[in-house]
């Protein structure tokens, strides 16, 4: 039989895994920079 200590050092572990699983896919996704409309070559005299 396990102590509660072993419980609850395994849940912290996992919940500390957890946390940096998620920040390291968030940092790894990314918002691509939305390309800028160029105005047409027109001239207008």
């Amino acid at each position: 039989m396990r102590s509660p200590d072993a419980y609850t050092r395994t849940a912290l572990q996992n919940a500390a895994s957890v946390a940096s699983l998620l920040l390291t896919t968030d940092a790894l996704v990314s918002d691509m920079p939305a390309e800028k409309d160029e105005a047409p070559h027109a001239h207008a005299h």
